[in-house]
């Protein structure tokens, strides 16, 4: 395949070339591809908008989350820390953190993102979609507490453990030795009973009080102090004591004192750090089988693991962590873990949205024979599954979520919705209050219209979306969803504290995780409809959780496929990922272009060149509105080697403002598990102006450094949720482990009129689409609703 330039002939640049004939094949490869060599570590995307936590030299992220210095490969930032963070000390009997569990690629919202993502705060009285976000979450983790409040004491740690503990013990040590099956231990769940077909009086809800978010507290300067000391004491870097602060809250110097590994909720702390601050502070009193140490780590194991997108874990595979950091004893370790009340077990089964086999094969199945498939019908989804380990943060979240959408599917029909003009969309909405429609970028407009027609009869409809750029697309009635939330914009509440309206329809639904999803569920009046819109074949959310995908595999509620294609060139190579055929298309306004390399060097220089001159001049579409798009972080064409060729190129300046310059294209990290694209503005002594999607955000000077870094060039899981006139997607040749088929099918649809691809993978490319799947996550959502709800006719 030889490049051609805009008038067919050969250029030195292969700025916009094609296949042979008019054909754009990106994954037929080229005599000068699949070489590169990435000697540096590929540090294939793992985020939702920070870079990964570190990767072994020229391979992906393993999916554990290293922090920086942990194991091998290139160095990687830490968003949020300071210099000084590697330099706490280190305990020599404590190893770098256990690999992942074995699910492959980490999903976005990696270790970065919420070390970085969390500190974001923009400018201006109204309160940002930072402050929204995290006070949601707030306001989720209150009505936790006040649920675990409810629930039965737990054992006093060391105490005699009898009935449903005891039990609970005994299942967990005898099913991962082998002994017997989980089911032998764990009776059915009881049924749960069907509330009546009417939706309940307004007054049976919860009152305001229990509905709108909070005010973020701040943390006092004196308690920030009080950190700094603890952690000079220990020899930890003073620089974690604002972070320390915000994660533990005003009582941080008390709580860091009677436990030093407390620190750990510091996301760029390592155990082996923490180690170190302990016998600091502690002395020779502490050891690796202290129990504050081994709740410590099982909270981080499971923390780590909703950063890779699961809401539980399998129990062995927490014990196998224990063993890791060596702890003296982790199966008893454990136990007592389970019997203090830091975790939950469960045996309501492993459910992964993607491939419905047991993802811990044939170890963990019932003496009398194989395990049931949960996929198929009538399969019981807790028969023979391995007990599962979570955090309450999030088992309740997902029960919180499961009933709230029960709660809807069982609104029964709406009958002011017989006089809309019929379309499957509203024959469903008139039929149940839960809906899920999916279909590709054109596919959006429906549900849109659906609202239009809501309007039309005289009901109140909001469209929600995930972003300022997304909704600038929809139009400007449409609003975001952290911004619903918060007040700020949308119809308000009622006098319950409920979402003032009749129809919510949230575009982009893959992007909802289960924490965001549970806090709008709960929000929403009886009787209210709500249709989830979204493409599930584009990567997953970056928080834990996977709610579209659970849905649609539970299968509990009316679902709209629609039959509207994606248009043009882009649109057909799109639809054939989608289904795992990546085939040649007809592109002759070069629509689609493949530009092979050799290795990673090349692929930079041709990016350059296709961002600040070919598309432009072939195309029309100038460089400010050209994305360029790669696996990750790291190595030589990662987004850092990437972002400094083309400000070099196309804003070169010293970077006066905190490593900025005005004119500067960026990627600003306003909240876990979001990246908005933006553009520096200015600056000054409250810090780094951006203009984001027309929206004027302000980062204070100190939060810079975590939360915002350039953005010429972006992750996948970064870019997911906006589009672009042009996309430049870089494949080089290290880049081929972090490759699969959600990955493709999202970066090759950012581009709305272009799309250039920088090929240097050969062949990983089509075996990519064919037969690389998403990550599986292990969640609890899709049991849990089709233990609440029979399947939708």
């Amino acid at each position: 395949m030889e490049p051609t330039g805009a008038g067919g002939e050969p250029t030195e640049d292969a700025d916009t070339t094609g296949a042979t004939g008019g054909e754009a094949t990106p994954g037929t490869g080229s005599e000068h591809a699949g070489d590169s060599t990435g000697t540096d570590g590929a540090g294939q995307d793992t985020t939702g908008e920070a870079e990964p936590r570190g990767t072994g030299a020229g391979g992906p992220d393993d999916g554990d989350g290293h922090a920086p210095g942990t194991g091998g490969g290139e160095e990687t930032e830490t968003p949020g820390a300071t210099g000084e963070a590697d330099s706490v000390k280190a305990g020599d009997s404590t190893p770098a953190e256990p690999a992942g569990d074995g699910t492959g690629e980490a999903e976005p919202g990696g270790a970065d993102a919420e070390a970085g993502a969390r500190e974001g705060a923009d400018g201006g009285d109204a309160p940002s979609e930072a402050q929204a976000e995290l006070a949601a979450q707030r306001e989720l983790r209150e009505r936790i507490e006040r649920r675990k409040a409810e629930r039965e004491a737990p054992v006093a740690s060391g105490a005699g453990l009898s009935g449903t503990a005891a039990d609970l013990l005994a299942a967990v040590r005898a099913v991962e030795s082998g002994e017997k099956s989980g089911s032998a231990f764990f009776a059915p769940a009881p049924e749960r009973p069907a509330p009546p077909v009417a939706a309940p009086a307004r007054g049976d809800r919860p009152m305001a009080a229990d509905r709108r978010p909070p005010q973020a507290p701040a943390v006092t300067s004196e308690a920030v102090a009080a950190v700094r000391a603890v952690l000079a004491e220990g020899g930890a870097p003073e620089g974690l004591a604002e972070r320390a602060a915000e994660v533990l809250g005003e009582p941080a110097a008390r709580l860091l004192r009677e436990d030093p590994w407390r620190l750990l909720a510091v996301e760029e702390v390592r155990p082996e750090q923490a180690d170190g601050f302990a016998r600091a502070l502690l002395g020779d009193g502490c050891g690796p089988g202290d129990e504050r140490r081994t709740a410590a780590l099982v909270i981080r194991r499971l923390e780590r693991a909703a950063l890779e997108g699961h809401t539980a874990l399998e129990a062995s595979l927490v014990r196998a962590a224990l063993a890791e950091w060596r702890v003296p004893d982790p199966d008893a370790a454990l136990q007592q873990v389970i019997a203090d009340g830091v975790v939950l077990v469960f045996q309501d089964g492993a459910e992964d949205g993607t491939d419905p086999a047991d993802p811990t094969g044939s170890d963990q199945q019932a003496p009398d024979g194989p395990e049931p498939d949960p996929g198929e019908p009538g399969a019981e989804s807790g028969a023979g599954a391995p007990p599962l380990l979570g955090l309450d943060r999030y088992a309740l979240a997902e029960e919180s979520l499961a009933d709230g959408l029960a709660r809807l599917a069982r609104s029964g029909p709406d009958e002011r919705w017989e006089a809309a003009r019929p379309t499957d969309l509203v024959r469903a909405v008139a039929l149940s209050g839960l809906v899920v429609h999916t279909g590709g970028e054109a596919a959006r407009a429906e549900p849109v219209a659906l609202a239009r027609a809501a309007a039309e009869l005289g009901l109140s409809p909001v469209v929600a979306v995930h972003g300022e750029h997304g909704r600038r697309a929809v139009g400007p009635a449409a609003v975001t969803v952290a911004g619903l939330l918060s007040g700020a914009q949308g119809p308000g509440r009622d006098a319950d504290g409920a979402l003032a309206l009749d129809l919510l329809v949230v575009l982009d639904a893959q992007l909802l995780d289960v924490e965001s999803a549970t806090v709008l569920v709960e929000s929403l009046p009886d009787g209210a409809r709500l249709v989830l819109s979204g493409d599930p074949g584009q990567l997953a959310p970056a928080g834990a959780g996977r709610v579209l995908g659970d849905l649609l595999a539970a299968a509990v509620c009316p679902r709209v496929v629609s039959r509207t294609p994606d248009p043009g060139p882009i649109g057909e190579l799109v639809s054939g990922i989608g289904i795992g055929e990546l085939h040649p298309v007809s592109a002759p306004g070069k629509e689609v272009v493949v530009v092979p390399v050799r290795d990673a060097g090349e692929a930079v220089h041709r990016t350059v060149q296709l961002v600040a001159d070919s598309v432009p001049r072939a195309i029309g579409v100038p460089a400010d509105q050209t994305q360029v798009i790669t696996v990750g972080h790291g190595g030589a064409a990662g987004t850092r080697a990437l972002n400094a060729a083309l400000k070099q190129r196309l804003n070169p300046g010293p970077g006066r403002f905190g490593g900025f310059d005005r004119g500067d294209r960026v990627a600003h990290s306003p909240a876990p598990g979001r990246t908005v694209p933006g553009t520096v503005v200015s600056a000054d002594a409250a810090g780094l102006h951006l203009d984001c999607a027309g929206e004027r955000v302000t980062v204070p000077r100190e939060r810079v450094a975590g939360t915002v870094r350039h953005g010429w060039a972006l992750t996948a899981h970064q870019a997911v949720g906006v589009r672009w006139p042009a996309a430049v997607v870089v494949l080089p040749g290290d880049a081929a482990p972090g490759l699969s088929r959600p990955w493709v099918y999202t970066a090759f649809g950012r581009g709305e009129r272009h799309l250039s691809v920088v090929h240097g993978v050969d062949q990983a490319l089509p075996r990519a689409v064919a037969e690389v799947p998403a990550p599986p996550r292990t969640t609890r959502l899709r049991g849990l609703l089709e233990a609440l709800l029979p399947p939708a006719s």
